[in-house]
């Protein structure tokens, strides 16, 4: 099966690993990359899908520029100690010769979609304001989509940022409200399978063989991730966060998932967390069960996933 998809994206170390399948595999037909802020500001993270398009021979692939903060709270600086203060590892980088598309990402999204009813898969992985901001625009959107898929979220994991809070979530709690509980056909793809996987030093050397000089900036931007992921989580390795959005989108056997009702906190100590309330299981209120019914992944083979990943880009 074949995917028309829109990713949303903060490149990001991960995000990189992520656009390169999105720009390769021979199922996924990438219609345009949305840049937000994130794990870098949003014009790093446009430069960035720009630079990583043109190196893997793709720079007709339009790039749209969106949110630059949040919809209410204020900005988080950007996680340089992670991502590097270029989101690459901070590795030197060639120049950019393409420009980004004049439209906002938001606008983007509501013509493409609009353009192809029924056939856009709309895939975010970074602090998700520019679909936020879409379905301001257009809220028919919700009826228009193939369907979403969201890497966000942690439902029994815990948090990243704060001890219940995953980033993106976080960075941007009340466009995670609105998006999570639109009604459109949604799946989270949360910390609570993406921690049950970790590329290896031994992954990355196959995907860099693989990818030519998009390869280089893989590798080299991994070297800087893994050392994060050693001293602060005791991995020898990552975890591909925003790969496993597409891994579920075109493996989804690797995944167990649940049906159920989603919400953000927006406020206070638990901003940012999560809230899983599975279908048909009754609670003391009836309030956890409002929201719209999406689909949340809870468990995953991540061997199987990072081999997928690695063999979709060797």
């Amino acid at each position: 099966m074949s995917h028309s998809i829109i990713f949303d994206t903060d490149p990001g170390v991960d995000d990189a690993q992520a656009i390169a399948i999105a720009l390769r595999h021979p199922e996924i037909e990438l219609l345009g990359l949305t840049t937000t802020y994130g794990n870098v500001d949003v014009e790093t993270a446009t430069h960035n899908a720009l630079l990583l398009s043109e190196l893997a021979g793709r720079g007709d692939v339009p790039v749209a520029q969106g949110a630059a903060g949040p919809m209410v709270k204020p900005r988080y600086p950007a996680p340089a100690h992670i991502h590097g203060a270029n989101g690459l590892g901070n590795i030197d980088l060639p120049a950019v010769t393409g420009c980004r598309d004049p439209r906002s990402a938001a606008q983007f999204i509501v013509d493409t979609v609009n353009a192809r009813p029924g056939e856009v898969t709309l895939v975010a992985v970074g602090p998700v304001g520019n679909l936020a901001a879409a379905l301001q625009l257009d809220p028919g959107l919700t009826e228009k989509v193939r369907q979403v898929v969201i890497m966000g979220g942690s439902i029994g994991e815990g948090g990243n940022v704060t001890p219940v809070a995953e980033a993106n979530m976080f960075n941007d709690p009340h466009a995670a409200q609105r998006v999570l509980t639109a009604g459109w056909p949604l799946t989270l793809v949360g910390l609570d399978v993406t921690h049950r996987c970790v590329l290896t030093q031994e992954h990355m050397s196959r995907i860099e063989a693989g990818q030519g000089e998009l390869g280089k900036v893989l590798a080299g931007s991994y070297d800087f991730y893994r050392d994060f992921y050693r001293e602060f989580l005791g991995i020898d390795g990552c975890c591909p966060h925003d790969s496993c959005a597409l891994a579920w989108l075109l493996r989804p056997e690797l995944f167990t998932t649940a049906p159920g009702h989603l919400s953000v906190v927006t406020e206070g100590a638990a901003e940012g967390q999560t809230i899983f309330a599975p279908e048909g299981r009754g609670f003391i209120q009836e309030r956890w069960s409002q929201t719209p019914l999406a689909e949340v992944c809870l468990e995953t083979d991540g061997d199987a996933v990072v081999e997928w990943i690695t063999a979709t880009l060797a």
